[in-house]
């Protein structure tokens, strides 16, 4: 079965990508206290994402906009040129259309602030993990 048709029954598996520890710890406790949905992995380095993803095969992959050694945006990329079926969702502090349009351009199917309500971050997932986008207010990039 594609992982853009994820069975109900199936446990999510998410990669959650961000330089902030406390972040990603953060992330993991709301997805995993809601229930049906796993962390498989954790990075603080986009650089690590592509063979990451390969060991883990997360559903989806939660990454941070912004990072020193490497930014979402060209992990994105480099992860959708070897797993071009990856669902890469930005999970960033900086809202902007300039960051919207980035993460789109780069292959993400999803942009969400970190400081928005847990509830809306595992919808965002389930939708993601399931073939849909989240974008900020449900438009999608080709409406900017």
């Amino acid at each position: 079965m594609s992982i853009l048709q994820t069975p109900p029954d199936l446990v999510i598996r998410v990669l959650i990508v961000d330089d902030h520890p406390f972040v990603r710890a953060g992330v993991a406790d709301i997805l995993i206290t809601a229930g049906g949905i796993e962390v498989v992995g954790e990075s603080d380095d986009g650089s690590t994402v592509p063979a990451l993803a390969a060991r883990s095969h997360p559903h989806v992959v939660l990454m941070d906009l912004r990072m020193p050694k490497m930014s979402g945006i060209e992990a994105t990329r480099a992860l959708l040129a070897e797993q071009p079926d990856a669902r890469v969702m930005m999970l960033t502090g900086s809202d902007g259309e300039g960051n919207r349009s980035e993460a789109a351009d780069s292959g993400a199917v999803g942009f969400l602030l970190k400081g928005g309500d847990p509830d809306t971050l595992v919808a965002a997932v389930r939708r993601v993990a399931n073939g849909g986008t989240a974008w900020p207010d449900d438009v999608p990039p080709a409406a900017w």
